[in-house]
């Protein structure tokens, strides 16, 4: 998964895509744990996905309304459907991306 910044956030969005945004911290135990499951699901779908370190974004956080890390942005058509802060598993990951994305 390639680092976004916010150039790439707002072209992606700009562009109508669909595909995921994953925001993270990286001195975040759960933020590497999901990071980890993300690079699994990565390899079973064909979606775009970017992530982006939300320590340097804290107005696009405040923006989005992002509560906490780690947190998954589904976006469909350019809009955000949905925002996962409980990653649970990969399966979990599979099922929840494959109904919005695909």
């Amino acid at each position: 998964m390639n680092e976004w910044n916010q150039t790439d956030f707002v072209d992606f969005l700009e562009k109508k895509s669909t595909g995921l945004i994953y925001f993270y911290t990286p001195l975040c135990g759960t933020c590497q744990l999901a990071s980890k499951m993300l690079q699994v699901v990565e390899e079973l779908v064909d979606t775009p996905m970017g992530k982006m370190n939300l320590n340097f974004y804290p107005q696009l956080a405040r923006d989005l309304a992002i509560e906490s890390v780690p947190c998954l942005l589904i976006v469909r058509d350019g809009k955000v459907v949905e925002m996962l802060y409980a990653f649970h598993s990969v399966p979990y990951l599979l099922d929840k991306i494959k109904s919005i994305c695909e």
